[in-house]
């Protein structure tokens, strides 16, 4: 209940929760049993996450008159929630006013709401395309009062961009900043969004508070780690990253600012475990949000389908993934027994179908046209089809999702097959460059991580790791045959596609000229694939997908 006396203790629950898009009512449920949670731990105010009610992002959804009311009945009903002294909420909500859709935030607080708030910046940028939806705040915004507390509220992008909102707030008398994120995941995201707060504290002087979505949500992974920079410049609280939780910290008006006394200082993975738990939760709630009860997927005994493998039962346990070996002629002894390997280690379930007879049916058929023609790539890529076939099948059969296994490396090139490996629903790992899920399997093989339901030990086994891949789809094939070492391949995909670079600039780093323009035109020509990929997980500042939108038809390159 609202108070006339000036408070000089402010408790602030933090929800970082994993709402799902369009799930309105689900939203509502999951914000009110938060705020009901908060109650019980005393808090005066929850802040929730941007756009929490619909979910983010919610893209063209926006465009719904019907979304829009369905969302603005859910704000006012969790507003009315307020009526019972428990503490008040900052929960975000997209709000249709006269002067347009709003990615906003609503303040609520006895019963009634008692501020809106519209998000000034809209990011138009990479993952995001707000512009396209929303109209920006008409105004910067000024605190809002909230039991005698002068509270400003940047939304997201508004402490990113260059508007001053933050600076605006402190100038209009705001005492201590609430900004509500939906900030997805990608390596070092942490530190980048540690600094920009730095940047916003010592340009207001106020302390910040940092609450961001968990959860995925198609391709995007929202990764938590809510945090708090104090009006000092130091970390004044850090929650988990990957994890679902709801904290309540303890500020206190100390002169003529506010510090917190109480809160977490959890520890923050890096490296190959920050990309493990990306692509682990990615995966899970990729799986449960869209109803599967179980994924399927192929085992090759190689390192993909082997990490794959790991990542799904880790995310769903070993009871709702099943693995089917897919043997033709050229599938080796050692093939064989490293999937069997995996699977004793894994313990989930595992059959094998092997494949010759409709491969030598699909030649059959086809042996009047092929006739007086070489065998080339085109009978073995027949071998992809029919394993991505059978697993369609067995999707089909019994409503599981198909997990496809390509890396970022093969993604790039175009070194995977159309209507065959390239079959599935989700692939864990599209953005993990060949280097990047060896560096990831030798680290799981070590550390189970945090909510994993997979087993400890070593998951992969030692030789899927150690041995020369191999696609063995002809005799003694590897993929060192027509690609360079992946260390080189990874290097100079990575120059060309996160940073952009010239083809001088890359030979400059020591590689061939004639290399990086083969390179070059590989990644070009695959982008008609990789338009028919199913989605993965992002993990990089540049996956395939929402970052990176280049032509198919497109004749510049630069080595030319």
């Amino acid at each position: 209940m609202t108070s006339m006396t000036v408070p000089d203790t402010l408790h602030i629950a933090i929800a970082q929760l994993n709402p799902t898009v369009g799930d309105i009512l689900g939203n509502l449920a999951l914000g009110r049993q938060a705020r009901a949670q908060a109650a019980r731990e005393g808090a005066d105010l929850v802040l929730f996450t941007e756009l929490f009610l619909c979910g983010y992002p919610p893209e063209d959804l926006i465009l719904k008159p019907a979304f829009l009311r369905a969302c603005e009945r859910a704000a006012a009903e969790i507003a009315a929630d307020t009526a019972d002294g428990g503490p008040g909420i900052v929960i975000g909500v997209p709000l249709k006013r006269e002067s347009g859709i709003h990615n906003a935030v609503i303040v609520a607080d006895g019963g009634k709401i008692i501020a809106e708030r519209f998000k000034v910046d809209l990011p138009n940028y990479g993952e995001f395309d707000e512009q396209r939806v929303f109209q920006p705040g008409p105004d910067l915004p000024g605190p809002v009062n909230f039991r005698g507390v002068r509270i400003g509220i940047p939304i997201c992008e508004d402490i990113w961009g260059e508007h001053g909102v933050c600076e605006t707030l402190a100038e209009s008398g705001a005492e201590l900043l609430l900004a509500p994120n939906g900030s997805p995941f990608c390596r070092g995201k942490v530190e980048i969004r540690q600094q920009i707060v730095i940047r916003q504290v010592i340009e207001s002087g106020l302390p910040l508070i940092y609450a961001n979505q968990l959860g995925g949500q198609d391709e995007l992974v929202f990764d938590g780690a809510s945090f708090a920079i104090g009006a000092d410049k130091t970390l004044a609280f850090q929650m988990g990253q990957f994890e679902e939780g709801l904290v309540v910290t303890t500020w206190k008006r100390k002169g003529e600012g506010w510090t917190c006394e109480q809160g977490p200082v959890s520890k923050i993975p890096g490296g190959e475990e920050a990309d493990y738990c990306a692509a682990m939760l990615g995966l899970r709630d990729y799986v449960n949000k869209n109803g599967f009860k179980h994924v399927v997927l192929g085992l090759s005994g190689g390192l993909d389908s082997a990490v794959c493998a790991a990542l799904a039962v880790d995310a769903l346990g070993k009871e709702r993934v099943h693995c089917v070996m897919l043997p033709y002629r050229y599938t080796s002894k050692e093939s064989l027994q490293d999937a069997q390997a995996c699977i004793d280690a894994l313990g989930c379930r595992y059959d094998s179908v092997p494949i010759s007879l409709p491969v030598e049916g699909f030649l059959q058929a086809l042996a009047p046209l092929f006739e007086g023609t070489p065998a080339d790539v085109t009978e073995e890529n027949l071998q992809s089809r029919a394993r991505g076939t059978l697993l369609m099948a067995l999707s089909n059969k019994f409503g599981s999702m198909v997990i496809t296994t390509g890396n970022k490396s093969e993604m790039a090139v175009g070194y995977a097959t159309l209507y065959g490996d390239m079959n599935g629903g989700f692939n864990p790992i599209k953005d993990l460059y060949k280097t990047q899920v060896y560096a990831i399997s030798r680290w799981r093989n070590t550390k189970v991580p945090a909510g994993a339901l997979g087993p400890s030990g070593e998951v992969v086994p030692a030789n899927i790791i150690t041995k020369m891949p191999s696609a063995e789809l002809r005799e003694n094939q590897t993929d060192q045959d027509s690609l360079p070492p992946y260390e080189i391949l990874d290097d100079i995909l990575e120059c060309l596609i996160e940073n952009e670079m010239d083809v001088d600039a890359i030979v400059a780093r020591g590689y061939g000229r004639e290399t990086v323009a083969r390179i070059e035109n590989l990644l070009y020509i695959a982008e008609y694939k990789r338009r028919q990929s199913a989605p993965g997980v992002k993990i990089s500042q540049k996956n395939f997908g929402r970052d990176r939108r280049y032509p198919i038809t497109n004749k510049y390159r630069n080595h030319n």
